[in-house]
């Protein structure tokens, strides 16, 4: 399974390689935007957008990139409720 994470274009950070400075949930990574540029890529600051494996993948609306992040922190604590779980059993099968 292939997952894409939003996030929000802040700055181009070198047009000659197409790369630019993306925030995804407050955290700051380069990203490629080289699949997503098109004319001066200026116009993409401000813009959400799905990255992948470091790369800007999709151009997505502010509502679908909110709707997405909500879905991941969901999918966040499901994890950590079935890791506690997980570990609350090793610590029952201990005490035996």
């Amino acid at each position: 399974m292939c997952l894409g994470i939003p996030g929000q274009i802040v700055e181009v950070t070198d047009g000659e390689r197409q790369m630019a400075m993306a925030d995804v949930s407050g955290v700051k990574r380069e990203v490629s935007v080289a699949c997503v540029a098109q004319g001066d890529l200026e116009d993409l600051v401000g813009k959400w957008v799905l990255i992948y494996v470091g790369f800007a993948m999709s151009v997505i609306d502010e509502n679908e990139a909110a709707e997405t992040l909500e879905a991941l922190r969901g999918l966040g604590e499901a994890q950590e409720t079935l890791e506690a779980m997980a570990h609350g059993v090793s610590a029952l099968e201990g005490t035996q």
